[in-house]
C-alpha cells in the first residue's frame, strides 16, 4: 500500500498501572476508611487529562506523562484528593450552585473547583500522602480552614491569588461541567446512582464504625452522608401541622349531630365529639434588625401555613410585633397584611397579643431573627419557631450593650432555621 493510500494507526495510549496501582494501595493504607471508594474507580488512560481527573461516573481519567514524573507518594495524594470530590458529590453540588447562583461558563467552574479543592486538601495529606506542587489550600487564598465549597466560593474571585491556577482540572467530577474526554453516561465501566450510593454508604459505614483520628470534615461527612438535612421549607410545613394538628388540639363537643351513643339512653340528648379547624397565630418580627427580603419571606410562610392547615384564611391571624405587638389582622391576602414596625425588638408582647385572641390559639408560629427575648412561661398551645439564619457577629449585638447576647429561642418551641437548604430542626 502506497504512503498517500495509507492510513493512520493510532498509537495506544501506555501507562504505568503498576506504578498507579501501588500509589492506590499506599493510599488505601493511608486512609483505610476510603478504600472501597478507591478501589471502586476505574481507571481510563488519558492524553487529553492534565494530571488526573474524575467524572461523576466514577471514571478516573490519568495522563501517563503525570504517572511517569510523579513519585508514589504524591500520587497515592492525588488517588484520596480525586476520590474525595466524588464522595462528597462536588459535581452535583457543583450544578446546583450554579443554577442558583446563575453561575456559567468555564472560569465560574473553575472557581468551583478550586472552592471543592479549598473543602477537600486541609485534610488529605499527612500520614505517608505527600503533598504535590501546587496544591490548592485555603491558606493560599487567605481563606479559613474547615469550610465547604458553597462557603468558599463567596469569599474569593479570579484573580491575582488565583492566576497561577489556570491548569488545575479535576474534571467534571469536581464541577460538574462535562469534559471533552469524558465518556458520559453511557460509556463503560461507569458506576450508577445505587452503586455509588452503595460506595457512600460503606465508607460512612467505616467511619463513624470506627473513627479513630479521622479528620472532622469526614466525620462530619459520615453523618450526613444518609441522614442529609431536610428542605427548611418542608420541616416548617411538618412543623405546623405536627403543632396544630396533635393529639387534642381542636376536640370539642356539638348538639349539632347526636352522639351515636344516644341509643342507649332514649330520654338524654348526648352530644357528639368533632375535630374542629385548628387556628394558628403567625407573629411576624418586623423589628430593624429583619430584612425587607425577610420580611417577604415571612409572607410567603403565612401563605405555606395557611395550606398547612388546609386553606382556611379565617382561622389563621398574623401579629406584626417589634418592640410592641401591632394589631392582629385575620388572613384574607398574605399581600394585604402590614407589616410595620422598624423599632428594637421583643416578641414577648406578639405572644401575649396572640395567646389573648377568642378564640384562642391551637399553635402559635413565630417568624424572628431570634434577637429578642422570650416568654418565661410555657404558652398553653405548641409553638414553632421559624428563624432567620444569623452569623455569630451580627447575633451577638446591641447598640447600648455591645456585651449582649440575645437568648437562644427555648426549649418547649419547636425550632426550623429559615432561609438555607441545609436547615436545622430541633
Amino acid at each position: 500500500m502506497s504512503p498517500a493510500t495509507s492510513t493512520t494507526t493510532p498509537v495506544p495510549v501506555v501507562c504505568d498501572l503498576d506504578k498507579l496501582f501501588a500509589a492506590r494501595l499506599h493510599a488505601a493504607r493511608a486512609r483505610p476508611y476510603l478504600a472501597t471508594a478507591l478501589f471502586a474507580l476505574h481507571v481510563v488512560p488519558s492524553r487529553a487529562v492534565p494530571t488526573m481527573a474524575v467524572d461523576r461516573y466514577w471514571r478516573c481519567y490519568v495522563s501517563p506523562v503525570f504517572v511517569d514524573r510523579t513519585p508514589v507518594e504524591e500520587l497515592a495524594g492525588v488517588w484520596v484528593h480525586e476520590v474525595s470530590h466524588l464522595l462528597r458529590d462536588h459535581h452535583g453540588r457543583g450544578d446546583r450552585v450554579a443554577r442558583e447562583r446563575g453561575l456559567a461558563g468555564p472560569a465560574e467552574r473553575l472557581r468551583m473547583n478550586i472552592a471543592a479543592d479549598c473543602e477537600i486538601n486541609d485534610d488529605v495529606f499527612g500520614d505517608g500522602l505527600a503533598r504535590p506542587e501546587g496544591a490548592v489550600e485555603p491558606g493560599l487564598l487567605a481563606l479559613p480552614e474547615g469550610q465547604l465549597m458553597e462557603d468558599y466560593l463567596r469569599q474569593f474571585r479570579l484573580g491575582r491569588l488565583t492566576e497561577s491556577l489556570a491548569w488545575l482540572d479535576c474534571g467534571s467530577g469536581a464541577d460538574g461541567l462535562e469534559r471533552e474526554w469524558d465518556l458520559g453516561p453511557d460509556g463503560a465501566d461507569g458506576l450508577s446512582e445505587q452503586q455509588q450510593d452503595a460506595v457512600r454508604f460503606r465508607v460512612a459505614q467505616g467511619i463513624n464504625a470506627r473513627p479513630g483520628n479521622t479528620p472532622k470534615g469526614w466525620k462530619r461527612w459520615a453523618e450526613q452522608a444518609f441522614h442529609p438535612p431536610q428542605p427548611w421549607r418542608d420541616l416548617l410545613g411538618a412543623a405546623v401541622r405536627s403543632a396544630a394538628c396533635g393529639g387534642g388540639a381542636g376536640e370539642d363537643y356539638t348538639y349539632g349531630r347526636p352522639s351515636r351513643r344516644s341509643a342507649g339512653m332514649p330520654r338524654v340528648v348526648l352530644p357528639s365529639l368533632r375535630r374542629r379547624p385548628p387556628r394558628v397565630a403567625v407573629v411576624i418580627d418586623t423589628s430593624g434588625s429583619v430584612s425587607d427580603a425577610e420580611l417577604g419571606s415571612a409572607l410567603l410562610e403565612v401563605a405555606a401555613i395557611t395550606r398547612a392547615v388546609g386553606g382556611r384564611r379565617d382561622l389563621v391571624t398574623v401579629v406584626p410585633c417589634d418592640a410592641s405587638a401591632r394589631l392582629a389582622h385575620s388572613l384574607c391576602r398574605a399581600e394585604g397584611i402590614p407589616l410595620v414596625g422598624g423599632g428594637g425588638t421583643d416578641l414577648r408582647s406578639g405572644f401575649d397579643k396572640a395567646l389573648r385572641a377568642r378564640p384562642a390559639p391551637d399553635a402559635v408560629v413565630v417568624l424572628t431573627d431570634g434577637q429578642t427575648p422570650w416568654p418565661a412561661v410555657r404558652p398553653a398551645c405548641r409553638t414553632v419557631v421559624g428563624l432567620f439564619p444569623r452569623q455569630r457577629a451580627r447575633s451577638s449585638w446591641d447598640e447600648d450593650n455591645p456585651e449582649y447576647t440575645p437568648d437562644s429561642p427555648p426549649d418547649w418551641a419547636r425550632v426550623v432555621v429559615i432561609g438555607t437548604d441545609p436547615a436545622g430542626v430541633r
